[in-house]
Order: structure tokens, then sequence, then C-alpha cells
């Protein structure tokens, strides 16, 4: 190797020698990468463009043996490890500054058993992949949102979307995974195998262990959906917000509806003169027969002063990814969320102060409905906390100049902080930002839970190897 020094210094100032990184390249049938190589580049540009870490060594792996060299060479040798499945986290945790990255973008196949609607997938593959091959089947796997968010980190963390309010948490159909610890051992996890680990993973995030392999149970959906977006000027602020109260008090589990403030982008199918110019929305989906999502989302269509109606039938896939566009990979963002039991009258004239002073034309503030199945779970039965709630708050920032990084910032706390006496107090693992504290990720469970939580930390990973998450810390 060549000029290898500079290139594996380590977090801690130490560095591996070349005889150290020659001895791992052999023992694993993935490629390695260094700082200045194209795959290393590739792998550190993640979603969120806020975080910028430099590992020291880079590692794809073939499959979980070379997950299991790369764990042991990271606990001989005392380096940091972290994990990229999707590299869509808002905080950036895929990657460790200096340290060895794992990084299982090649990896995304997705396995339908149709005799027994069982879904096999790899930790690379994003909701667009699993859905690309579900739905030839009519079936799904609850995913996000946005399609191109990972499963990995997405179901680790809970996960809620379109389907959740019928079919629960994308953790919640997780049958069994494959994971390496961080003893380098290889074990499956399911009720019935290591069933402590197994509750864990279904809400703790990447902390006992690296998945090598998930598998879930598919629910039937689609392929067809009534589903779209209707956006309206923000002067009709007042009345789309008390529609969206009442389609949700009323909602089938079938039915899902997002609420969303941002400014109009600047998209074709928009009249020019709103372009940059405060607007809100209501996005539904109907995954149940298209005769009832038309007759639920009527009442949408019935009000009047729409700047676009793009509610119809389509296929779920078209739904799925509708909203890709503006969360691109490399912008800069900044979330703050809450979870709701409610949805007060008195949040509504703070919806259309904030939204009335957006700063970015990328920002927005969603509001999603869940309930449904994700409340009928039982609030210990897996490990993803906030079952009780009715709604989720997510407040983006979004923006592409560094120099606005306070502003942008600035809005979205304070947008947060004067709705957080109306939530629950609970927050959404996955929504939870790089600067956020102990006390923060505690808030994303019941006591009863992170205690618990602690306690198989404690016994799959004493040292606190993976760490580069949202960490739950061993009792040491």
């Amino acid at each position: 190797m060549t000029d290898t020094a500079n290139k594996i210094e380590l977090s801690d100032g130490n560095a591996l020698d070349d005889k150290s990184l020659e001895s791992l390249k052999e023992r694993l049938r993935g490629p390695v990468s260094f700082p200045g190589d194209r795959s290393y580049e590739q792998a550190c540009s993640i979603w969120n463009g806020m975080i910028e870490k430099r590992p020291a060594i880079v590692v794809q792996p073939t499959g979980a043996a070379d997950v299991i060299e790369c764990v042991n060479f990271a606990r001989e040798g005392n380096v940091p490890i972290s994990v990229r499945g999707g590299g869509h986290n808002i905080a950036g945790t895929a990657i460790a500054e200096g340290g060895l990255l794992i990084d299982h973008t090649p990896r995304k196949g997705v396995w339908v058993d149709r005799s027994r609607n069982i879904i096999r997938i790899e930790p690379g593959a994003n909701w667009g992949d699993a859905d690309r091959e579900t739905q030839l089947y009519g079936l799904v796997v609850p995913g996000g949102i946005v399609s191109h968010t990972g499963v990995a980190g997405f179901t680790l963390g809970g996960g809620f979307g379109w389907a959740s309010r019928k079919y629960g948490l994308a953790s919640d159909k997780l049958l069994s995974v494959e994971l390496v610890t961080a003893k380098g051992e290889l074990l499956c996890s399911s009720e019935a195998e290591n069933p402590d680990l197994f509750w864990a993973i279904r809400g703790g995030g990447g902390n006992f262990g690296i998945v090598t392999s998930f598998e879930f149970k598919a629910c039937p959906l689609g392929p067809q959906v009534v589903a779209g977006m209707v956006l309206y000027p923000l002067e009709m602020a007042r009345q789309v917000i008390s529609l969206f109260r009442t389609l949700t008090a009323s909602a089938s589990d079938e039915f899902c509806c997002l609420l969303v403030i941002r400014r109009a982008p600047p998209a074709p199918f928009l009249p020019q003169e709103i372009h940059g110019k405060p607007v809100i929305g209501i996005v539904p989906c109907h995954i149940g027969s298209i005769a009832d999502g038309e007759k639920a989302v009527q009442p949408i269509k019935d009000l009047d002063g729409a700047l676009v109606d793009m509610i119809a039938a389509k296929p779920f896939t078209a739904h799925q990814s509708m909203l890709d566009a503006g969360q691109p990979f490399g912008r800069r963002y900044y979330w703050k969320s809450d979870y709701f039991s409610s949805f007060d009258p008195a949040m509504d004239e703070i919806f259309i102060k904030y939204g009335d002073a957006i700063k970015s034309p990328h920002s927005a503030m969603l509001m999603m409905h869940l309930g449904g199945q994700t409340n009928r779970i039982g609030e210990t039965d897996t490990a993803a906390g906030n079952r009780d709630a009715e709604f989720i708050i997510n407040i983006q920032s979004q923006w592409e100049d560094d120099t606005e990084d306070d502003i942008q910032i600035s809005w979205c706390r304070d947008f947060w902080s004067a709705l957080r006496p109306f939530g629950t107090g609970g927050t959404y693992v996955n929504f939870l930002t790089e600067d956020e504290d102990v006390d923060r990720v505690q808030e994303a469970y019941r006591s009863n839970i992170y205690s618990r939580l602690v306690e198989v930390k404690t016994k799959y990973d004493p040292g606190n190897m993976f760490r580069s998450n949202q960490n739950i810390a061993p009792n040491f």
C-alpha cells in the first residue's frame, strides 16, 4: 500500500499500520476504500449535508461473514465503528469520525416468498427497493413516506408511514433478523430465539448489533390506492385545519392523512404567482378499495379554493415516492419533533404564525395522523415507544447555504418550542438530530422501556461498541 499512514488516522489520534490494513483486506471479500477513493467519497455523501465526518476506512461487506470480520477487527484494534444502511438518518450517525464505516449500500436485495407472504430484505435496501418487489404481488411492509428512506434504520427505530394505521409499525411486522454482536457472533433473533434482543431491536435502534438481514411479514395493499396531495393558500389555513380535524376524527384504519405547511415550490402544476408563497395542504392515502377511497377523500375535494388537486387512484409506488423530490440527498437539514395525543385548537394560530414565517423555500411542517393499529400494540410489547400518540409533528428546516444555519435552525426550534406545551413530551428516535442529549433520547421511550433497553445493551454490548447512534449506554 502506498501513502497509507495519513489515510488511516483514527479519531483518538492513533493510526493503523500497513500490516493491520492488509490483514483486514485479506479477511474480507468486499472492497475496502480510503479517503480519495471514489467509493469512499460516495459512502461519506449521506442525506443530511450538515453532517461532515470522515471515517478512516470504508468497507462494503458482501455478507454477514465480512461484517463479523469488521467487528472483530474494530474490537481488537479499538477502532470506532459505524453502519450505513440507506444513509438517510437526520443525525448522520451512519458515519463515525476516524472510524470504520460498514457501508451496506450495495446490498439491496429483496426476496418475496409469496406462499407465506414473507419478505427478506438486505440492510442496504430502501423502501423504494422493497415496494418495487412487494407491489408485484399486492403486498407491502409498512414503510415510510419517502421512498429513499433506508429499511434498516427506519425499522430499528420503529418506523411508521402510510399503512401504519392499518398494519402498525414496520418493526411490528418484523419476524426475525440476522445480527452480528459486539463479540463477532452471528445470531438469529426472533420471538423464539434470543427474544430479549428481538424485543430491543424493534424500536431501540442499532444499539445492540449490526443487522445483516431482515425478515418481515407482508400485508395486502394495492397496487392501486386513492392518494395524492391538495394545496391551498395559507389564508385558508383555518378551514383546511378544521377539515383535517374532521377527517382524522372519523378516519377508518385504511385512511391516513398528512397535514403540511410549506412554501409553494416552483412546480409546473402550480400557478406561477403562488410560487414561493406559504401554502397548506392535505396529503391523504387510502389503502382499501378504490370505491371506499374515493368516498373518504370526497370532503377534501369538496373544499373550494384549492391551488392544485392531485388526489386520484394511482399505484401505491407512485404515491410513496411523491415527496422524494422535496427531500434530496445533500441538502442541509435540521428537525424537531413531538408526539401529540390530540390536536388542540390552540395550535392553529401557532401553525399559521410560523407557517407564514418560514425562512426557506424548502422547509416544512408535517403533521401525520397515527392511531389505529399503532395504538393497539401493547406499550411494552416492543421497544418502540409512545404507542398512545394520535399524531406526530415533524418540523423540517431545509436549506442549502451554510451561512443561513443559525436563522434556519432558530425558526425550527422556535416553532417546536411554541408547540411543546401541547405535546406528550415524547419524541420519535429516528427524528432526533445530532445535537440531542441523552435526556431527549430517553424521551423516545417510557422509563420502564428505557431501563429494559439498558439491560439488553449491557448484555449484548457491554463495551458500547455500537455507539454511533442515538446511544443507549450500558451499565458499566
